[in-house]
């Protein structure tokens, strides 16, 4: 069981800095309100969301269709007229494949359902966005917890990781969807204890059956102990603790996804302005995440802007209809003009 804690405000009215081609646009803050249920502004907003496709993942040789172990099915370059679309830092795809919901890092919800071709996505359907409430009914924005990155999903329970203020906050979605209110959870000291904007990044829940059942595990962006790696945490289940991934090539974590076999796929991302934008992907066996341990697998994937990749922030995994894993990748783009927000799909050749 993952016990509750009490709703505090606080946390800093400050946002992220991550670039790709230029330095992040400015926040602009909500307004503190004072209802204590969601008005009509709260509600879901139907929006529309257009979509362009892409024919190829190489922008160099486009007759390339496998990349590592991940062979493209296709993708998307998605925009909408609403104000506050953009900024997407997590998804969760159903097990249709189709419905979907996802997050963005300004405290906002966005749901709906990709639409396909054969095998390809198409396009995106029933989108709309409504802002993510706090315990009391009013936004978390309104206390300055905007910071929104990571979604764990146990059937209709989804937990939020909201990395600025270091909480994270729990929705019956199964029940209320978006209009659920979100009670924050106990964390460890540990992570309280993050550096404000390399802290949690990527929330993961191990469901029965799994290596570590009844189990949040918390992945940190680039919080890093004396050796170097990157702090993780175990929250709940049997075996509570702290462990860490190995941190190498200086690629730092932006989400993480549970494989149908159990193991830990994890998603990794570096920029610096002389050698440009990375993205990859690590497999690890979920057996050997326990207290104390550091963990490390296999590359699946590695890619550079000659790809058609972007801020790539959001993992998502589901088996399709015909038995194949199928990943779903989203990027943030800051709400940057200058930059895309991204929706990849791959097929992952099983071992």
């Amino acid at each position: 069981m993952i016990d509750a804690a009490p709703l505090h405000p606080g946390g800093r009215a400050s946002r992220r800095s991550i670039a790709v081609l230029i330095a992040c646009a400015p926040l602009v803050l909500a307004i503190p309100g004072v209802a204590q249920a969601p008005s009509r502004a709260e509600l879901p907003v139907p929006i529309v969301v257009e979509a362009q496709p892409l024919a190829a993942f190489d922008i160099r040789d486009r007759s390339s269709h496998q990349f590592g172990l991940l062979e493209f099915r296709g993708g998307l370059v998605l925009r909408s007229s609403y104000r506050n679309f953009g900024g997407i830092s997590a998804i969760r795809v159903a097990a249709d494949g189709a419905r979907f919901i996802a997050l963005s890092d300004k405290g906002w919800w966005l749901r709906g359902r990709i639409v396909y071709q054969g095998t390809r996505p198409d396009g995106i359907a029933d989108a709309e966005m409504a802002p993510i409430l706090g315990a009391d009914g009013r936004p978390l924005i309104d206390r300055g917890w905007y910071d929104t990155e990571s979604i764990a999903e146990d059937g209709g329970t989804l937990y939020v990781g909201i990395e600025r203020v270091h909480q994270i906050v729990r929705f019956n979605y199964g029940k209320d969807g978006l209009l659920a209110r979100g009670q924050p959870i106990v964390v460890p000291p540990g992570l309280r204890a993050l550096p404000s904007n390399k802290g949690l990044e990527s929330l993961v829940f191990a469901p029965k059956g799994s290596a570590l059942p009844g189990t949040l595990i918390a992945i940190s962006e680039r919080a890093l102990d004396r050796a170097g790696n990157i702090l993780a945490f175990l929250i709940g289940g049997a075996s509570p603790g702290t462990f860490t991934v190995k941190r190498s090539a200086s690629y730092d974590i932006s989400d993480a996804a549970l494989l149908p076999g159990g193991d830990l796929l994890i998603l990794e991302r570096k920029f610096s302005w002389t050698s440009g934008l990375f993205v990859r992907m690590r497999r690890i066996a979920l057996a050997e995440v326990k207290p104390g341990a550091l963990v490390d697998g296999p590359i699946l994937f590695e890619a550079d802007l000659g790809y058609e990749i972007d801020n790539m922030e959001g993992l998502s995994v589901h088996r399709s209809a015909s038995g194949e894993i199928v990943l779903t990748l989203v990027s943030d783009d800051n709400f940057s003009v200058l930059q895309r927000t991204l929706l990849l799909q791959f097929t992952l050749a099983e071992p």
